[in-house]
């Protein structure tokens, strides 16, 4: 079995600057005497100059300093404190808008909120705050407010102009919208990397990387299923959810109790069912999942299902493997997913079948 990244699989991650790897390994370079996370962009050091550690500590044991430039101590892609507070003040007032010149009095550089929310949201720090107000709006005439008086208390100076900002989101006008729902997003910091969550009132309906390939297929396939749109905003178990993946993470939780909202057929929901029945530290074969289903002709259809699983490690995907103990079909890319059923063998106490296979 072949339990762990070979030196060679590793320095073809740093050479690709590999996402995936993040918080696997850590290279350190001998010649400069420091560490770095596999997707720093320095010059990429010559083979026999790197040796590769798995955390910051034992790097820095022997001898290693962190990379100025990668910032190897701080996760990848952490949300700053200061755009915390900004986001954590606009749940807690929607209707706040904040300008460029709130944020110069604060003391933030305007261009620096700007180009954290274009690369980690797709939108500018203005769009997120429509967003957010029109979420707050489209909640308070769902709750029977007038569609007047939710206009003006959003900031618009005109009804026409909240009719036109509303339609462009919900595709219909405020009176017409009853049937729509909305989606709560919100985007969070792992070891593994950045993910989003999202969801409904009654449940989590996605948790993923926020580099799956697939992650645009699945908004839009949610959204169609859930006659919703998906926006920022404050969400109960948004909260539970990130608190809940803190403690797996550290080691600390084994059996997630968040409430999942998880449309899909008939057949899609008793696979995902079957997943969260395998045991924390365990694996399982496609084979006999499709046999605990009382259908063993189905290994295909349940490995389809299991790709179509929109939870990440809560619905455990990752603990299926190939009958041959190859990792395969996971969609956060294999390195995660050894990294995963590694984690949970080390809090578990149990050996952990799989194969890494490139």
């Amino acid at each position: 079995m072949k339990s762990s990244l070979t030196f060679e699989d590793k320095y073809q991650a740093i050479v690709r600057k590999d996402p995936e790897y993040e918080g696997l390994f850590f290279t350190a370079v001998k010649t400069t005497g420091i560490f770095c996370r596999p997707v720093c962009t320095a010059r990429k050091p010559k083979r026999e100059n790197v040796e590769f550690y798995s955390s910051p500590e034992e790097a820095m044991m022997h001898g290693y300093r962190p990379c100025k430039l990668c910032k190897p101590l701080e996760q990848q892609h952490k949300t700053p404190d200061f755009i915390k507070e900004l986001i954590d003040k606009l749940n807690d007032d929607p209707y706040l808008r904040l300008k460029d010149y709130d944020l110069v009095k604060r003391g933030i550089e305007p261009n620096q909120v700007r180009r954290w929310f274009k690369k980690h949201h797709g939108i500018t720090f203005q769009a997120y705050q429509r967003l957010l107000r029109i979420n707050t709006a489209f909640t308070k005439i769902s709750e029977g407010t007038s569609v007047t008086e939710t206009a003006f208390d959003s900031g618009y100076d005109s009804l026409s102009g909240f009719n036109v900002g509303y339609i462009s989101i919900f595709g219909k006008p405020p009176t017409k919208s009853k049937d729509k729902s909305v989606i709560n997003i919100v985007r969070f910091t792992t070891p593994l990397g950045p993910m989003f969550a999202c969801a409904t009132d009654s449940g989590v309906c996605l948790v993923e990387f926020t580099n799956r390939k697939m992650l645009e297929t699945e908004f839009k396939d949610l959204m169609k299923r859930l006659n919703a749109v998906i926006l920022p905003g404050a969400n109960s178990h948004l909260e539970q959810v990130q608190k809940e993946l803190n403690e797996y993470f550290d080691g600390k939780r084994k059996i997630f109790t968040i409430p999942l909202h998880t449309p899909g057929t008939e057949f899609q929901q008793k696979v995902w069912e079957a997943l969260k029945e395998i045991p924390y530290g365990e694996t399982r074969s496609y084979k006999q999942q499709a046999i605990r289903l009382n259908n063993p002709k189905a290994v295909r259809a349940v490995a389809s299902a299991n790709g179509n699983n929109r939870v990440a490690i809560i619905i455990p995907c990752h603990r299926v493997i190939g009958e041959n103990g190859d990792l395969t079909g996971y969609a956060g890319g294999l390195s995660r997913k050894r990294w995963l059923l590694d984690h949970e063998k080390k809090y578990s106490g149990k050996s952990v079948q799989g194969k890494l296979n490139f």
